[in-house]
């Protein structure tokens, strides 16, 4: 039986497009298919406020952009103008602020007497940051390739994630800086799987830095997609598919979409078992997002915050806890954590001159349709006070606003699942090949799989490589390097 084409990719998210490069690499005839009119899901730029005003839809400062191993063998430095700021992030408290410099040494300088048990935290990980991002990158019931690496990780993953998370400090600013990374994960506070994302980001901010893309998030997705047809493959925007039967005939089928919607997609053709096992994957909780336009940079009472891409406000690490759990409990807390990207001080396209443009996300629990802008203002001036008087434009999107808007962030969960520790170790299922599923020549290669959330086409790089072992017997992996 003549096919199509050798390959079809649905969703044209990081992963998808992943997936894509590496099978276009191993020159097969590839597609890829996408429900929205633009490639990307949620790496995408656009002025979303004002005219002259460019902001990234949900990804915009990228942690992993320099450790992902997909990312690394594709060249993405080699393809893409990144800004990384001096200070990875920073967090801005009541009395001054902590800053997390890629300079570990000058980072513990700054935290006081917490200073040293900081760097002792901190240090055997970053000095083994390509072992962490190994160890992290894939299926966790793997071997790992640094031993000594996963060791170390999963020893301070326990400390952080337990109620010995403050055994080692003794003020406030450096406990901060950790809760505040490890926020990110939207899970409650201290939990092992929100220790362990934390301390990897971290681990990342202080070895490499979090770099920002000049022009925004897109520039990534535009430097795949390049590659993707320069190596024969074809996209298409504006087809959302409903039913594997709606897709052109092909050996493999990879899917950058969540268990529900997969679930959905292959009506019979799923095997009851594996239906069921799909049917237990949670969902986690939810993001509301802010973007703003203003005529000025934000008014930080320590100006030094101004330093950094990515802030995290939010008080002490007890207030932090606080409100994670609140949203965990099913509660809007008073005083969010609100995760802060402040692009245009690194990036002069982002806004007209002399103005900024600023990203904003709180979190919300799953499905929650109120507006939380005033929460995140009034969050933002308590430690940029006059920041309400630089806004010109702003748009707020409600957790269920958010999911209307990418299909794979259900009822506003950007992590396409809830990345818990059980949830990490089975992604959607306990397998050692997650990505492939039982019916033949079908994959899953979305966050919902291993190695979870995050804009590292990690998950897609797997999956191609599972069905091209399965589908078409080839074992070498293809070299994704730039080509003059």
């Amino acid at each position: 039986m003549t096919t199509e084409y050798d390959a079809v990719i649905v969703g044209s998210g990081p992963n998808g497009l992943a997936a894509a490069v590496t099978l276009a690499r191993s020159g097969l005839r590839v597609a890829v298919f996408e429900a929205e009119d633009h490639f990307g899901g949620g790496a995408a730029t656009g002025e979303i406020t004002l005219p002259g005003y460019r902001h990234d839809l949900c990804s915009a400062v990228h942690p992993l952009a320099f450790e992902s191993a997909f990312f690394r063998e594709f060249g993405l430095r080699r393809r893409v103008e990144f800004v990384v700021p001096e200070v990875s992030y920073a967090h801005p408290l009541d009395g001054g602020a902590a800053l997390a410099y890629r300079d570990l040494d000058r980072t513990a300088d700054g935290l006081g007497v917490d200073g040293r048990a900081y760097a002792r935290l901190m240090a055997p990980l970053v000095d083994r940051v390509r072992g962490i991002a190994d160890f992290t990158s894939g299926s966790l019931l793997r071997v790992p390739g640094d031993p000594i690496a996963a060791a170390w990780f999963g020893a301070r993953t326990l400390e952080q994630g337990t109620a010995a998370w403050n055994l080692r400090f003794r003020e406030q600013a450096a406990p901060a800086l950790v809760s505040g990374v490890a926020a990110h994960t939207i899970l409650g506070l201290p939990t092992l799987a929100a220790a362990g994302g934390g301390l990897a980001l971290a681990t990342y901010g202080h070895a490499r830095g979090w770099p920002i893309p000049v022009g925004g998030s897109g520039a990534i997705v535009a430097a795949m997609v390049n590659d993707i047809r320069a190596h024969g493959g074809q996209l298409f925007a504006s087809r959302r598919i409903s039913s594997l039967d709606e897709l052109p005939s092909a050996r493999a089928l990879l899917l950058d979409v969540t268990p529900r919607a997969l679930i959905g997609m292959s009506g019979e053709r799923m095997p009851a078992r594996y239906r069921h096992r799909l049917e237990r994957f949670r969902y986690g909780d939810a993001v509301a997002k802010v973007d703003f336009a203003l005529s000025a940079p934000v008014p930080w009472r320590d100006p030094d915050i101004a330093r950094s891409g990515t802030v995290h406000v939010g008080g002490m690490r007890s207030e932090i806890a606080a409100s994670e759990n609140a949203v965990r409990a099913g509660r809007l807390p008073d005083a969010p954590y609100v995760l802060v990207a402040q692009p245009s001080l690194f990036d002069e396209s982002r806004a007209p001159a002399g103005h900024h443009t600023l990203w904003a996300y709180t979190h919300v629990p799953a499905g929650s349709d109120v507006d939380r802008t005033e929460a995140i203002v009034r969050q933002i001036e308590r430690f940029a006070p006059g920041f309400r008087d630089t806004i010109l434009g702003t748009r707020s999107e409600t957790a269920r606003q958010v999911a209307t808007r990418n299909l794979n962030y259900p009822d506003g969960d950007i992590s396409a699942g809830v990345p818990s520790l059980d949830q990490l170790i089975a992604r959607p299922v306990l397998a050692r090949d997650p990505w492939r599923t039982p019916m033949t020549g079908v994959y899953l290669c979305s966050s919902s799989t291993s190695p979870g959330p995050g804009v590292h086409g990690l998950a897609g790089w797997w999956a191609a490589l599972s069905a091209l072992r399965h589908e078409f017997g080839v074992r070498t992996r293809p070299d994704l390097s730039p080509r003059l």
